[in-house]
Formats: C-alpha cells, structure tokens, sequence
C-alpha cells in the first residue's frame, strides 16, 4: 500500500465515515446532500459536452471533438442518495480522452426518487446508445449498471460490448456474514448508513430484487464483465460472490482486486488510483 493510499484511508476514516456511519446519519445525508457536481470548464474546453431531459432527468454527454469511437454509459456511484462527483467527471473525461464518448445520467436520488425510475429512464436512453456500447459505473452506479444489464437478457434488446464496474454495490441487504469482517478493515463504507439508504431507494420493495441487488440475477447469456476492487472494501466479498455464481453459470467475471486499496480505489489521487484509471479507461476503450 503507498503512502498516499495510507493517507487518503486516513483522511476518509475522519471525515467520510461518520456522515454514512449509522442509520440516523444516513437519514441526515439524505435529507441534505449537497449539490452534484457539473461537468467542469476544464472539460468543456477539451470536449464537446451538452446536456439534455430524459424522462424528467439532465443526461449529460460528453464527446470527443474529433469524433468518437464507441459510447460508454456512465452510471456515478454514490450510495444512491448523492450525485456525481467531481471525480466521476475527472473519470468520463480520461473515457473521453482516450476517444470515447460518455454518456452520464443524472438518475434521481433518493429518498426523493427509487430504482423504478432509473429504470425507466435507462430503458428510454439505451436504444439511442448505438450497437457499441460499454456498460459502466462505480459503487451504487456499479450495481445499477449490472442490474440493467440482467434486464436486457431475453428482452430483444442489444447487450453491451462489455460491463465494466468499479467496486460495484452488488447486495442491497449486504447479507453475507463476510461482510462484517471485511467492514472492520474499510475506512469509509459502513453497512448500518447502506442499508438505510438501500431502504430508501428500494421505496419499499424487496431489497433481493435483482434490479435493486444484481447479485441475485441472471448471469448466462450477459457480455463480459470487468470489475475493480480493493480488499478495503467492505464490497468486495460481494464481488467473489459475483464472480463465482457468475462462473457457475458460464459467464466469465475478471476481477482485479488490490491489496489494502480503499472503496472506488480507481477514483483516488493515488498510485493505486493512477494505474486503476489507466487499466479501466484501457479496458473500456481497447
């Protein structure tokens, strides 16, 4: 582990933790998120970047201005009660960068808004999209990005190029008893604040949904899929979960799973996070 991941574990512990640490917590975060982050003047200058109103919500797209050679469809993470933040755009601009042209919903939140209709504003972007598609998001994004991937399985509907997630929240319950243990070590995520915001999001409905937990999905029939992880991150053993049942059904899930990284390694200012980025914007766009 660098010194910079250390550092950025401990600034995490101190200062992300305790906003998402119980149940009551999570109900403050969610009644006061704070603003998402826009698409910054730095990538505008670089790209062409417009903003348009899918099913009631702002989809921004990022494109390359000498034209793009597949779509990415972005999904922010951010415990489904948070918008994007300014790392998810730093992220779309190095897809873009690399000749990609990334599409970003900005789904609604809850306790306002549930998976329904992100559901729905999904199923109205994605025939839009074109036949080279990459399917992709981080933590919550991550799971909703599978999720809707198990959908298009037997609806007539194009599958991805690929599905390509970083730390991906793939249990809305986070039922497994491994992930007590692994919580001991993750500075940031706690399971008590997830499982509240899990709730909230569900808007009532079971949580083993495989739209709202993908982990209890489909997996034969999906494209490939590539997921990052840190072993700091009370997610991963849902991941080896992810990766064994999806081997059982004939469905290869390449994992790369860092050493002592924390939760969305690939989004921190740190070596790990350098060559996390560098290995997912490659992955994406190769």
């Amino acid at each position: 582990m660098s010194v910079r991941m250390r550092a950025v574990a401990a600034y995490l512990r101190l200062t992300a933790k305790p906003r998402m640490a119980t149940a009551e917590a999570a109900r403050r975060r969610m009644a006061d998120p704070g603003p998402a982050a826009a698409a910054p003047a730095a990538l505008r200058r670089r790209h062409e970047v417009d903003t348009r109103n899918v099913e009631g919500f702002p989809v921004t797209t990022v494109t390359p201005r000498g034209g793009a050679t597949r779509t990415v469809l972005y999904l922010h993470g951010g415990a489904y009660v948070a918008g994007a933040a300014p790392q998810h755009w730093t992220l779309a601009g190095r897809l873009a960068d690399a000749g990609a042209r990334v599409v970003v919903p900005d789904y609604g939140l809850a306790p306002r808004h549930t998976y329904r209709e992100a559901y729905r504003l999904l199923d109205a972007l994605y025939p839009d999209l074109g036949d080279d598609v990459v399917l992709a998001g981080d933590s919550a994004g991550g799971g909703l990005a599978l999720g809707f991937a198990q959908t298009l399985l037997g609806s007539g509907r194009p599958q991805p190029r690929q599905v390509a997630l970083i730390a991906p929240w793939l249990d809305l319950a986070l039922a497994d008893p491994a992930v007590a243990v692994a919580e001991a070590r993750d500075p940031w995520l706690s399971s008590a604040g997830l499982r509240e915001a899990g709730r909230a999001w569900a808007g009532g409905d079971d949580p083993a949904d495989p739209r709202l937990s993908p982990l209890h999905g489909p997996f034969a029939g999906l494209p490939p899929v590539r997921v990052w992880v840190g072993t700091r991150d009370l997610l991963y053993p849902d991941v080896l979960r992810l990766r064994d049942r999806a081997a059982a059904e004939g469905t290869r899930v390449e994992v790369t799973a860092v050493r002592r990284a924390v939760h969305v390694y690939s989004l921190t200012p740190t070596p790990e996070g350098r060559a996390g980025t560098r290995a997912f914007v490659a992955a994406v766009t190769g």
